[in-house]
């Protein structure tokens, strides 16, 4: 009986196991490539839908820019307000400051094809900032990291990028919020939050500071040594991401701005002192000029935290100073920036503008109409400060 048996096929298992895989293969492709369409498609959307609010935005812009004017001047207001009744809750204001218009920002930059600048060191440094107010309140280290970025980069940044407080720009306001708040947090936790005030004197044994500082090589560590490489880690993945894979996306589109582009277009036409150091190089190396001004820019900012972590005084000065910078720099571009804007803007409005044929009075014939300066209820523009 076992001779007339059929011989048993030792590969019909692999095959069935091929097969299985096979089949498993391609369902994982069918899905891959249905997701990949589907996050085309919502990225598609969402980006339409950017665009229709911007549209919209600039349609009432006047409206908007009024309503935005008496927003800001309560708002900033109310920030006071509450600096001085209660500032442990200044770090909860500023969690719900960045929550709600970060998002609206990205999309105006998107419509704009600003959209790279949120990719810059300020947008990386508050997440951090999120990061220690959120998960870890109670992290001395992370705090004196955050401190370090919050009172060096940022807040200098304020004063060298001449960031402006117009209570009539939403992006302006947003701006100087994005620079000016976590400098403002950092300093209740600091000195004024009845938490970390008690921390400090503890009964029986008074401690000297919180974070507590060992000695003053701990101090540069956590304020230079650790930022300054955490630094170092947002500008490789700044330049992977910019200048590696999404450069033919910047090529083809010179439209798109990055912080280098702008700064790059405003040095050359002014040919200033900036524009001729950066190309001494020669123009192909630009790039690695603009790292390595930024690099010592981030480097002399970040030692000065060091004497400003240590004085009370000192830390106080400083926020008179970087408040008062952004308002006087508000001055200058309301009086001095803004009716350059408007008449450049009217100018080009009425250009675009078509002529009215009306009869004259006195020979019957047609005569055209035109619309001078001076008639033309002048409305500020929207203005942006990146």
């Amino acid at each position: 009986m076992a001779n007339n048996d059929e011989p048993i096929d030792d590969g019909d298992p692999m095959r069935r196991v091929k097969q299985r895989f096979s089949d498993q293969s391609k369902k994982v492709a069918q899905t891959k490539e249905i997701l990949s369409k589907q996050a085309v498609q919502t990225k598609e959307k969402i980006a339409k839908q950017a665009v229709k609010i911007a549209k919209q935005a600039e349609e009432h812009e006047r409206f908007i820019n009024k309503v935005t004017h008496l927003c800001g001047v309560l708002g900033f207001g109310a920030l006071c307000f509450l600096l001085g009744s209660r500032p442990q809750d200044t770090p909860y204001v500023y969690c719900l400051f960045f929550f709600s218009f970060v998002p609206l920002r990205w999309i105006y930059y998107r419509f704009k094809k600003w959209h790279y600048y949120l990719l810059d060191f300020c947008y990386y440094a508050n997440t951090i900032f999120l990061v220690n107010l959120l998960l870890y309140p109670k992290n001395e280290k992370l705090f004196m990291v955050c401190f370090s970025f919050a009172e060096g980069p940022l807040a200098w940044a304020l004063i060298v990028w001449r960031c402006s407080l117009v209570f009539s720009s939403a992006d302006k306001i947003v701006s100087v919020l994005i620079h000016l708040l976590p400098g403002i947090v950092f300093f209740t936790i600091r000195w004024w939050d009845p938490v970390t005030f008690e921390a400090m004197h503890p009964e029986g044994n008074a401690r000297a500071s919180w974070p507590y500082a060992e000695n003053k090589s701990y101090l540069w560590t956590w304020l230079f040594v650790v930022p300054l490489v955490a630094y170092t880690l947002w500008q490789i993945l700044y330049f992977l991401i910019v200048n590696v894979l999404r450069r033919q996306r910047l090529l083809r589109d010179p439209e798109v701005m990055t912080s280098y582009r702008e700064l790059s277009k405003k040095a050359q036409k002014a040919n200033n002192m900036w524009w001729r150091l950066s190309g001494l190089l020669g123009d192909q190396n630009r790039v690695f000029m603009y790292i390595l001004f930024q690099a010592i820019f981030t480097v002399a900012t970040m030692a000065l935290t060091v004497p400003i972590f240590l004085s009370y005084e000192l830390h106080v000065i400083f926020q008179i100073l970087k408040v008062s910078a952004s308002i006087w720099n508000g001055g200058s571009f309301l009086l001095e920036v803004m009716p350059r804007q408007v008449i450049l803007k009217e100018k080009k409005r009425t250009e675009t503008q078509p002529t009215i044929p009306t009869p004259s009075e006195n020979t019957g014939s047609v005569k055209t109409a035109t619309v001078t300066m001076e008639e033309i209820p002048i409305e500020p523009p929207i203005t942006i400060n990146k």
